[in-house]
């Protein structure tokens, strides 16, 4: 399966807070290319960028309040075309579950992540970066197959094993099967 990328690109940009600088200053650099493409960011470096750049980017929660979750499901529903997240190796993050799944989650739909300046650069001056791209779309059904019929069996077993086993009355100290026998008797 496959996904048209279109010459307009979607980008997601994040940065942690040592790196906030590095990313805006990477991206004044590269005004000219980015105003050219949607731009969304979590909601500090968000701002920021909208104050150097001078462009109107979609803001998000803050990272640690959901933003990274926020770009996280936006990749997942195909609305990020690629992913620019400068995040800082050094530093302890509060909400480093987030983080992971937001670069796990990129991985999984495919899209392209540039996590320092140079990866960055390279993904901006790409000859991909101009024209219409065919992203291939991973396909996870046998996945999903897999896993949906254990589900449904686990699900099964456990109504089975639920039925068959006495349950306590609400009403008396009988099971429900011995207050059933009694009604009918």
């Amino acid at each position: 399966m496959e996904a048209t990328v279109g010459s307009r690109k979607r980008i997601g940009l994040v940065a942690h807070d040592n790196k906030k600088d590095d990313l805006i200053a990477w991206a004044v650099f590269n005004r000219r290319f980015l105003v050219e493409h949607d731009l969304v960011a979590t909601a500090t470096t968000g701002s920021l960028l909208e104050d150097e750049l001078g462009v109107g980017i979609t803001k998000l929660q803050s990272g640690p309040l959901g933003g990274d979750q926020q770009l996280g499901a936006q990749i997942a529903d195909g609305a990020i075309d690629f992913l620019v997240f400068f995040w800082d190796p050094l530093e302890p993050q509060p909400h480093d579950p987030d983080v992971k799944a937001l670069l796990r989650i990129a991985v999984v739909w495919n899209i392209p992540v540039a996590c320092n300046r140079a990866s960055a650069d390279f993904m901006v001056s790409s000859p991909l970066m101009t024209g219409d791209y065919q992203r291939l779309l991973p396909d996870y059904s046998a996945s999903v197959e897999r896993v949906a019929p254990a589900l449904t069996e686990g699900v099964s077993r456990q109504r089975k094993s639920t039925a068959s086993s006495p349950q306590p009355s609400s009403a008396g100290g009988g099971t429900q099967g011995e207050e059933l026998d009694e009604q009918i008797e």
